[in-house]
């Protein structure tokens, strides 16, 4: 028996010196080899490759404060574990240069204390929600900031975790707050922890846009790019050194000098926005008079954006989903008495595509736009980015505008004609509007540098300069946010559209790409749960005792068959 009892101990300690040894070759492989498996059906937990190497290389300890803790709504519980997770997988890759901590900014139970932290956190940029709690019989107010502020060394930035959309269902933005979490939150590490950046020059000298009307975008683009105003005047090398240029609302032509700068400057492989306006209407004498004309203007580049691919028509396009204006309809004792109408020349536009570039973000106002075509070759590969709906009509150039269109509700027969493209990305190897236009003394010159074709290269094409201008008041040099409108007392996603665009143009690390990923809605029935509640609680806390209740049974049953022989 003692042999017997000698063996089996020799066998179990055996078994457990093996077990000892495969855990050691294990963790010992595991420093060299590093490999995860997403098992989710949208691969949520699987970052993108620009993201691993990014936090692979950074430098220095990056903080990120989130101020989504306590007691909190079940939705943003939501984003803020995931936010959580996200930030939990950032450290796998950056190790110990990725800290984070969650704060209740609602901690302190002193309404002034509260008030100075929630003005604080206002001052530094993060935006606040208004949530309505009901509990039972009660409903309550809760003030929730759905921001971080992420830190590296002595530079700081805000960051806006919930991004709203108009008309959409708050589990929707919630959901695309989501999807967003990786590019949001890297976008910001990367511009936080940068030290050199690509230059960007903002075109000037053909009655463009004022510097001052660009200021807002102008600046958050600064955080992530060198800005540069330029004045072209036929110099050879007025665009070297420059990434991408922005041309942003010109009223005047373009002379063929300053057209082959830019022509050479995209055969170069240099990117563009541009933001054209082809017919113009005065907002002014809309205002004063209720009327104006559209008239088309001479920028002289029809032929070539045609020549890149793209077409501005001279129209302007009216549709139903729009912006409101002021409208004097009486008088009430001496004041005039206002209301709001939609005016069809301020479509607000969305996007159905799944771009990185318009994935997830607001609509974009829009005043007086146009409607684009794409053309020429099929070499170019042309996405349209933003749209009107469908219930929208074009009228060519001139164009009456008048404000006697709201005194009728409109023919909703007339308005089906949509939708029409209103921004376009065209990418690939372009052509030069100058091919066998020039004489062999110019394209033979190598003080010239002509090139007939360009290297893969990239622009977008807006036919509205209002998408980038901001509200400026002139008396005090004060500007607005971009996208901000008066009149519904919300900002629409023009900001994030162009920071959007320029990112997309300028970075070939494939961040952006994390913008496109989607996540799928799997959201409780609401009506269903308030029915089932109680019997899936019980179900959900007695079907486990059974099952250890079984298993003990059989296991005592099995253990007394062995030891009985």
């Amino acid at each position: 028996m003692s042999q017997a009892n000698n063996k089996r101990k020799i066998k179990d300690l055996t078994q457990l010196l093996l077990g000892v040894i495969i855990i050691i070759l294990l963790n010992y492989i595991g420093q060299y080899i590093f490999e995860r498996f997403d098992l989710t059906q949208e691969k949520r937990y699987s970052l993108n490759e620009a993201t691993k190497t990014q936090l692979e290389n950074l430098e220095d300890i990056v903080y990120v404060k989130v101020y989504l803790e306590g007691e909190l709504p079940a939705n943003f519980k939501r984003l803020r574990d995931a936010t959580r997770e996200m930030l939990d997988e950032f450290r796998i890759y950056a190790g110990d240069n990725i800290e984070y901590e969650f704060v209740n900014p609602s901690e302190n139970s002193d309404p002034e204390i509260k008030n100075q932290v929630f003005q604080e956190l206002s001052k530094k940029g993060l935006q606040y929600s208004n949530v309505y709690v009901n509990e039972g019989d009660k409903r309550s107010e809760q003030i929730i900031f759905p921001g971080a502020i992420i830190t590296y060394r002595d530079k700081e930035i805000p960051l806006q975790l919930l991004q709203s959309q108009v008309g959409s269902a708050p589990e929707v933005m919630l959901n695309n707050s989501i999807q967003q979490l990786e590019y949001e939150l890297m976008s910001s590490i990367k511009q936080v922890s940068a030290t050199s950046a690509k230059t960007i020059g903002i075109i000037q000298g053909h009655g463009e846009l004022l510097p001052l009307e660009m200021a807002d975008v102008t600046e958050e683009l600064r955080d992530f790019y060198g800005i540069q105003e330029v004045t072209i005047n036929g110099e050879l090398d007025a665009l070297d050194y420059l990434d991408a240029i922005i041309i942003a609302g010109p009223d005047s032509a373009f002379t063929e000098k300053d057209k082959y700068m830019i022509d050479q400057f995209v055969m170069n492989g240099g990117k563009i926005l541009w933001l054209v306006e082809p017919v113009y209407a005065s907002t002014d004498s809309i205002r004063k008079n209720g009327i104006a004309v559209g008239v088309p203007r001479d920028l002289n580049l029809n032929d070539q954006l045609f020549k890149y691919g793209a077409r501005i028509n001279s129209d302007f396009v009216l549709d139903l989903q729009s912006l409101p204006i002021p409208v004097v309809t009486g008088m009430m004792g001496n004041q005039p008495k206002q209301e709001l109408f939609p005016w069809y020349y301020y479509p607000l536009l969305m996007s159905t595509e799944k771009h990185p570039i318009v994935s997830g973000i607001d609509a974009v106002k829009t005043e007086y736009i146009s409607s684009i075509d794409t053309v020429g070759s099929s070499k170019i590969k042309k996405t349209p980015l933003l749209l009107t709906s469908e219930y929208s009509k074009v009228s060519n150039a001139p164009h009456r505008v008048s404000l006697s269109i709201l005194r009728e509700k409109p023919d909703e027969r007339q308005f089906n004609k949509g939708p029409f493209i209103s921004a376009l990305l065209l990418e690939g190897e372009f052509e030069s509007v100058f091919k066998n236009r020039l004489s062999g003394a110019v394209t033979d010159n190598p003080k010239f540098r002509f090139k007939e074709s360009s290297v893969p290269t990239k622009m977008i094409v807006v036919s509205d300069a209002d998408i980038i201008r901001n509200d400026v008041n002139f008396n005090t040099n004060e500007f607005f946010g971009l996208g901000y409108y008066k009149y519904t007392n919300r900002t629409y996603g023009n900001k994030e559209f162009i920071v959007n665009a320029m990112n997309y143009l300028l970075e070939d690390d494939g961040l952006i790409n994390a913008r496109s990923k989607e996540f799928t809605i799997r959201l409780l029935d609401k009506q269903r749960v308030d029915k089932e509640k109680s019997r899936w609680q019980i179900f959900n806390t007695g079907l486990p005792l059974i099952v250890v209740i079984i298993f003990g049974f059989i296991h005592a049953i099995i253990r007394k068959r062995k030891y009985a022989k």
